[in-house]
């Protein structure tokens, strides 16, 4: 566990460094794009601030590569050239996309490039840990590997809105995975707790806290698209490489760890942005419009117009995805019979707090439409304020 933490610090560090490096490139050398109308913020902002991050996972890559403990997921290099490719890929891809504003196809074939590189050095999905199918086609195991890297950045860059958010919400899923991995690896071998996923997800959640600092509201940079698909690009390959970890167990159940967890964990660590897409997608292709095209109808505007400021609506997504991603990982610690109910009153709470703004806003206008005042039999006048 000491040399995990020592690796978040380290990616932490390089991140926080290296970012006001890249916000004065982005300031001096890229002409910031002009404010659009589903921007929340109120000046052009410099968007480089995944390069950093890219950067702090690939050097933290490169020193664990060198520390003894990880020899077990050093012995076969072939994943790992595969995610160090990938992370190139994303960073040229995305780099290019925030100086020229690629088109949504152009963007779309590199993140398919690059999950086609995940694949086919080694990191694939060869089951589906629901009743343990196994996916016996390679070209299909390839093809599904692609998908869920493609769907996972996208996912991700739906939610990159507001000051904070992505990397707020990277940081949670990539601290509730990392516990997950972690107990999976020592679960798995007593021996060695050297684990792919717990060091992916130690070096995102590293690289994320490091990035946030300077992108907390009011934000100095952005990361951009090279940072919102390196999340979905190393969250969806912690993710797969999850699910081999637990078919080399044959049984797919194990002491601590719940048989469903490889694949519930997951899609809780990105429910948030899994939902802004979903709900997107619906909205834009039920107004005739296509599914890639922008709007100001994600989770975050929808909060922003009901009256929550910048800073509480990131807060208030915050706390929906820590409790999301941090329940369903106590179900490894905390028996269901305790763990559901306290989830429950902790859902409506949220729910509540979420729902204040909407809720002010109605007992205003039912105080502004009280009962009507009598004025002559038959006939009535409203209270002053009241619309008609």
């Amino acid at each position: 566990m000491k040399l995990y933490l020592l690796l978040i610090a380290t990616s932490c560090v390089i991140a926080f460094l290296l970012t006001p490096v890249m916000r004065a490139v982005g300031s001096r050398f890229v002409v910031p794009a002009a404010l659009r109308e589903r921007d929340v913020h109120q000046r052009p902002i410099p968007k480089l601030g995944g390069v950093a991050m890219i950067i702090a996972v690939l050097i933290g890559l490169a020193l664990s590569s060198q520390m003894p403990f990880f020899q077990g997921v050093f012995a076969n290099p072939l994943p790992l050239n595969g995610i160090f490719l990938a992370c190139l890929i994303v960073l040229v891809v995305g780099v290019i996309d925030d100086i020229f504003d690629l088109r949504w196809y152009a963007k779309m074939a590199g993140q398919a490039l690059a999950g086609l590189v995940i694949a086919l050095n080694g990191i694939r999905l060869e089951a589906m840990p629901v009743g343990w199918i196994h996916i016996q086609s390679e070209s299909l195991q390839i093809g599904l590997t692609v998908f869920v890297v493609v769907l996972t950045m996208n996912a991700i860059n739906f939610v990159d809105g507001l000051d904070g958010l992505a990397a707020g919400v990277a940081a949670i899923g990539a601290a509730a995975f990392f516990i997950y991995s972690y107990v999976l690896a020592r679960t798995i071998n007593e021996f060695d707790h050297s684990n792919l996923s717990a060091l992916l997800m130690a070096l995102l959640l590293g690289a994320s806290l490091g990035f946030l600092i300077h992108n907390f509201y009011p934000a100095t940079i952005f990361m951009g698209e090279s940072g919102a698909m390196l999340i979905g690009l190393i969250m969806s390959t912690a993710a797969l490489a999850v699910t081999a970890d637990v078919g080399a167990l044959g049984a797919f159940r194990f002491r601590n760890v719940p048989s469903y967890m490889p694949i519930l964990l997951p899609i809780a660590v990105i429910l948030l942005p899994l939902v802004d897409l979903g709900a997107a997608v619906v909205r834009r292709t039920a107004s005739g419009r296509s599914p890639f095209s922008a709007d100001r109808g994600h989770l975050h505007h929808k909060l922003i117009d009901g009256g929550w400021t910048q800073r509480q609506a990131v807060l208030l997504l915050y706390l929906w995805s820590a409790l999301v991603a941090f329940g369903t990982v106590a179900f490894n610690f905390v028996h269901y019979g305790i763990l559901i109910p306290v989830l429950v009153v902790l859902f409506l709470i949220t729910a509540y707090i979420t729902s204040n703004p909407w809720q002010r806003r109605r007992l205003r206008r039912a105080r502004a439409g009280e009962s009507p005042v009598k004025v002559f039999e038959g006939e009535t006048t409203p209270r002053p304020g009241k619309e008609h």
